[in-house]
Order: structure tokens, then sequence, then C-alpha cells
């Protein structure tokens, strides 16, 4: 299956290197292309695309106000010349940015996030997704689910810590949210604070879990019941 995609720039010379860089993609079928973002807009309005690549600098309608336009967002890969514009893609939740000059290796990583969210889109409900997406440092990131060793909450956000990785994961989600997109045999919750990868469960005494990386962490009266199902396998 291709994604159905548009692309839209003010800058002739940038719409032309889209043209090339997406028609070296299989996956990528291109709808057309606008340099005005007005003729953009309504043409998105009308018309049902996957993935839309925006600058965000333009006249008349900046590539943000014209995202936030739409009540059914595709998938949007921003491309800019302004590293600032970043925060304010991340609140419009992009699948990723590319700044200007893009060379093809960048553009060809965007891509293939969008693939891979795309079709974790398609396959949420599947027991065996492999994968999640989650928004942090102002993009969609892929978090391979062996991978993850145990996940922390904070007041809106939530660390998540995974192997081989100095720094956590950061982003703004509920323990709960993320819960519910693990598979219920792979994680458990065994605090307030705290989300386990039951992979990584080395041992279980008293009040607490030791994980195989040594990291500690407690379990708390409310979720008492991961410690009978631990003892029982």
């Amino acid at each position: 299956m291709k994604l159905k995609c548009v692309v839209i720039d003010d800058e002739p010379l940038a719409l032309e290197l889209m043209k090339e860089y997406i028609s070296g993609f299989q996956e990528l079928n291109l709808v057309q292309t606008f340099d005005d973002g007005i003729q953009g807009r309504d043409f998105l309005r009308d018309n049902q695309i996957d993935l839309l690549f925006v600058d965000i600098n333009m006249p008349d309608i900046t590539g943000l106000e014209l995202v936030a336009s739409l009540s059914n967002k595709p998938m949007v890969i921003f491309t800019t010349a302004h590293r600032k514009f970043a925060v304010e893609g991340f609140d419009l939740e992009a699948v990723d940015y590319l700044l200007k000059p893009i060379d093809f290796e960048r553009f060809g990583k965007a891509v293939k996030k969008a693939l891979e969210y795309h079709q974790f889109k398609s396959n949420q409900t599947s027991e065996e997704a492999q994968y999640i997406f989650v928004r942090a440092e102002y993009r969609m990131v892929k978090i391979e689910l062996k991978a993850m060793e145990y996940i922390e909450g904070l007041e809106d956000y939530i660390k998540i810590h995974v192997m081989g990785q100095s720094h956590p994961i950061l982003t703004l989600m509920s323990l709960k949210g993320i819960l519910e997109q693990l598979p219920a045999d792979s994680f458990s919750r065994i605090h307030r604070s705290y989300i386990v990868a039951n992979a990584q469960v080395k041992s279980v005494l008293k009040k607490n879990v030791l994980l195989a990386s040594g990291v500690e962490l407690p379990i708390s009266n409310s979720y008492q019941q991961f410690v009978d199902d631990w003892q029982k396998k």
C-alpha cells in the first residue's frame, strides 16, 4: 500500500527537490504539489491524503496555521529553515520536521518513520505489536517493546527507561495512557509511579522489585497482585 502525499512550499526549488526525493520511494504516491498555502489547504479539506510535507514559513498562511485549520489531519512532516519552529510543530503532533537544506538521507529517515507510524496505527489492536510510538524531542519516537525496562511517572510526563540508553525518553503522557498501549502479559504496574517490563524482573523481595539492570523499584500495596502472580511463575 502506498501513502498518498502532498507537498506545500512557496519556494519552487524546494518543491522540485521534494518531488525528486519522493520519486525515490516506491511507497509514496505524490498526489499534488502547491506553491500556495491557501490553495493547498483548500485541497486538503476536500481530499483525503496520508502524508503532508509542508513548509512552515509561507506568506498568507504558515504551515503551522494550515495544519491547525484541518479537522481531519494527515500525518505531517514539517520543513523549515528555522529550528525554533520545532516546538510548535510538536504541539501539532508532527511525525517529524526537516531542517533546510534537506539532504536525501535525512529525508529518508523521516519517510521511514511515517511508514512505520502508519503501519503501527493500522495494526494498533494487534497483539503482535513489537513497538510503540511516543512523542518526544519534537517528533515521533519509535520504541521497541523488548528494549523497554521500566516506566516512571512524573506529574504530567513519563520517563521511559530503555536498555542501552543513558537517558530515558521523556514524553507528555500518563502511566495509565501508556499502559493501555502495552501488551498486558508483558508489562505490569507495580506502583502509582512505576510500570515494569515483566521480562526484566530478576526477583521480588517483600515490597521491592529487582530488575536485571540492578535497578530496584518499590511495590505499593495497591499492586500486591503483581507479587502473587510473579510467585506463581
